[in-house]
């Protein structure tokens, strides 16, 4: 009760939190953009069958992951590598389109061995067959 005016007044408690800080490559930093991820991440899905959930919670662990280091700044990088890792098991051609984008491929080549490697990533975490 406020002695001055006596009426009732609430407080709230909430968990502080620090905002995650990424550094972009021109060395400016922005607040971790939550939405920014998933708009990049509706393109590269754009007409595949992965639920909007998934791509959220894709999103969360990833945010979840960087807070966890305790690290308050992290380059747009690290933020696109984890991306990455976690798209190439849900989609590898989500995954193709993500990082045609995110690594700005400077020729085909380049970009040929990027999906190169992630086939042969793909072959080499594939159980082999038991002959019958």
């Amino acid at each position: 009760m406020c002695n001055a005016c006596n009426k009732r007044f609430t407080t709230y408690e909430y968990i502080e939190e620090y905002p995650l800080q990424v550094v972009k490559k021109d060395g400016r930093r922005e607040d971790f953009s939550r939405e920014k991820i998933l708009n990049g991440l509706a393109i590269a899905c754009r007409k595949r069958n992965i639920p909007r959930e998934r791509i959220e919670r894709l999103v969360d662990e990833v945010f979840e992951q960087l807070i966890r280091t305790g690290i308050p700044e992290v380059s747009s990088s690290t933020v696109g590598e984890h991306i990455m890792e976690k798209l190439c098991d849900i989609d590898p051609v989500a995954w193709v389109r993500f990082a045609s984008v995110y690594r700005e491929f400077n020729d085909v080549d380049e970009f040929k061995r990027t999906i190169d490697g992630l086939q042969t990533s793909k072959d080499a975490t594939r159980p082999e067959t038991i002959p019958d």
